[in-house]
Parts: structure tokens; C-alpha cells; sequence
């Protein structure tokens, strides 16, 4: 993503973004934290399960809500990703890669 895309003072994110981004870009603008911005990143994820780039940032939402197991669990279906110390850490990560 380039820091246009990252400008999270509009509404919704570009429509340029990839719907895995436009979680990302939801998680961001809800300050890495859980409301309504979190529900729609995490609904976002769930639209295509089992897609590595949708399931990682679904690991990511859990990391975020606090649930440990379900996070590791997104992580494990994943396979081979070498989790960042903090979720700001981690999101950037994504949001790099993604």
C-alpha cells in the first residue's frame, strides 16, 4: 500500500485496494482496536476463508479482539509466517506485503 492508500481520514478506504488491503485500511482507521471498523475488517476476512492473504489478516482481527486461540489458529492455517513482536508491528508487516 503507498501512504495515499494509508489516509484513513476518509470514509472508506480507496476502492483501488484489494479487499484484504481494504481490511487492513479498516483496522488501521479503528486504531488497531475493536468496534465497528474491526467488524468490518473481520467481515472482510471472512469472504474468503482460506485464502492466505484474507486468512492472515483474519489472524491479525483476532490478535487484535484479544482471542489468543483463534488468532493462533488463522496463524496456523497460514502456514510458515514468523509473527511480529506487536500488533502495530504486525500490521505494518502486512500492510507491506499484502
Amino acid at each position: 500500500m503507498t501512504p495515499t492508500d494509508l489516509d484513513t481520514t476518509h470514509a472508506a478506504p480507496p476502492a483501488t485496494l484489494s479487499p484484504p488491503q481494504q481490511a487492513l485500511w479498516w483496522l488501521k482507521k479503528g486504531n488497531l482496536k475493536v468496534g465497528a471498523e474491526w467488524t468490518t475488517a473481520h467481515s472482510i476476512c471472512q469472504q474468503a476463508e482460506g485464502t492466505f492473504e484474507y486468512d492472515l489478516v483474519h489472524a491479525l482481527c483476532h490478535w487484535i479482539e484479544g482471542d489468543i486461540g483463534n488468532r493462533d489458529y488463522w496463524y496456523r492455517r497460514v502456514g510458515p509466517w514468523k509473527r511480529a513482536g506487536t500488533v502495530e508491528e504486525e500490521w505494518q508487516r502486512m500492510a507491506a506485503q499484502v
